[in-house]
């Protein structure tokens, strides 16, 4: 319970320290980002559960990513990640996740996820701002990458990569488990590029 309190006013922290740096009113973040004024103003009060479309949504809006809204500062010169203590960020109805596992600092951030799709799972994803870049890759099993409705058969030991600014999806193929690694490379942060 503390764990859940602690990451909420971190959220909430980063959530308004990103609005303010945007220069954006809660009324003109919620519009942009097609989230509520009350649910913004519950989550910079460090209330309430926003799910993972909504922290997608925020990150894109803010012009950050979803690991800039989540993490404190960094501490470490090398940090090591162990999965089992990164909650999903999304879980699937077949059991499936998604785990952010870490973002690397810099002016050009790189989001690293850990996925696990069951065969027929399903996650879809808006479409990201412009100049975001994803690939994924897949350890084992086979997964499905739809990119503007044409699919994309991806199996274990291949990688692809698209561009994040169209609508896809992400689907567990074949018998078995699917796990693979996807990054989300986000354009630079123009206030760090001078």
């Amino acid at each position: 319970m503390a764990e859940t309190e602690a990451a909420l006013r971190t959220l909430a922290q980063n959530v308004r320290a990103a609005r303010v740096r945007a220069g954006l009113s809660l009324d003109e973040l919620g519009r942009r980002a097609k989230v509520s004024k009350g649910a913004l103003v519950g989550l910079e009060k460090a209330q309430g559960n926003p799910n993972f479309a909504t922290l997608v949504r925020l990150a894109d809006t803010l012009g950050v990513s979803v690991s800039a809204l989540l993490e404190g500062p960094a501490e470490d010169r090398v940090r090591v990640v162990d999965s089992a203590g990164v909650t999903p960020l999304w879980t699937g109805p077949e059991g499936g996740e998604a785990r952010l596992m870490l973002t690397t600092p810099g002016p050009v951030p790189v989001e690293v996820w850990r996925w696990r799709l069951e065969p027929g799972e399903e996650y879809p994803s808006h479409p990201h701002q412009a100049g975001v870049v994803e690939t994924v890759s897949v350890t084992s099993g086979r997964m499905v990458l739809v990119v503007d409705g044409v699919e994309h058969p991806v199996g274990a030991g291949q990688t692809a990569v698209f561009d994040g600014d169209a609508a896809h999806a992400y689907r567990g193929a074949g018998t078995g488990t699917c796990h693979l690694i996807m990054t989300v490379h986000l354009p630079p942060d123009p206030a760090s590029v001078s």
